[in-house]
């Protein structure tokens, strides 16, 4: 599903340059629930922002579903991303002045879906994540946690190959993370592939495998033996 080839990404410091990733291999295949770890700096962001199609890699290889990623413009990195790829972020990024079910729909706006239809599968995404009552509702309306239950089931509503989390619970409180890390591994029992970075070792360790960054390189990449379950 994704396949990284001596990746390496630096940017411009003035009359300098800063190598944020040096050479990075990773291969997730598809339906495998992945942590990213490594301090502020080792460049986790960075490499999810270029698994994204955020940002370009400066060498190496890079391939999504098979289609090798080079030099894409704005608009075809935007189809990709929006077939392939749902994100959900720790400030959620919702928007203030459209309600929960407003906010899940957008994403069906722009594959050119009609009001009606992508009211009713946004409606069903967000029954799923159990805010169907919840659908009228603005976002200063809602807790942390389902904001970003609302966040998810944003990423889930086109359907994408993967799940890219960046940091789901790092504005949460520890019971709410558990149920958006439930709600994860839900997602990824039903065969998404899933992408988390995290700092937290907890968070990580619900996780099915755990790679590790430091100042740019992979300094681990392990399966995880004991897998924490989340209990109800």
């Amino acid at each position: 599903m994704i396949k990284i080839n001596n990746l390496h990404k630096s940017y411009p410091m003035g009359k300098d340059s800063l190598h944020v990733l040096k050479g990075i291999d990773l291969h997730i295949k598809e339906g495998e629930f992945v942590a990213i770890m490594g301090a502020s700096g080792s460049g986790k962001s960075t490499l999810l922002n270029i698994v994204g199609l955020l940002d370009e890699h400066d060498e190496g290889d890079y391939f999504l579903n098979g289609q090798k990623i080079e030099k894409l413009d704005e608009t075809k990195a935007a189809v990709l991303r929006n077939k392939f790829l749902g994100f959900v972020f720790q400030s959620f990024n919702l928007i203030a002045y459209k309600n929960a079910l407003e906010n899940v729909a957008l994403p069906l706006y722009y594959k050119g879906i009609a009001r009606k239809e992508r009211q009713k599968i946004a409606m069903d995404y967000l029954d799923k994540v159990g805010l169907k009552d919840w659908a009228k509702h603005l976002p200063n309306e809602l807790s942390g946690g389902q904001k970003q239950r609302v966040a998810i089931a944003r990423a889930l509503v086109t359907k994408p190959k993967v799940v890219l989390a960046d940091e789901p619970t790092g504005a949460l409180d520890s019971t709410t993370s558990e149920s958006v890390m439930e709600l994860l591994q839900e997602i990824n029992d039903e065969g998404m592939t899933v992408f988390v970075i995290t700092h937290e070792e907890d968070i990580a360790a619900q996780t099915d495998r755990i790679v590790r960054l430091k100042d740019g390189l992979i300094i681990s990449d392990e399966l995880v033996k004991n897998k924490v379950k989340i209990t109800e």
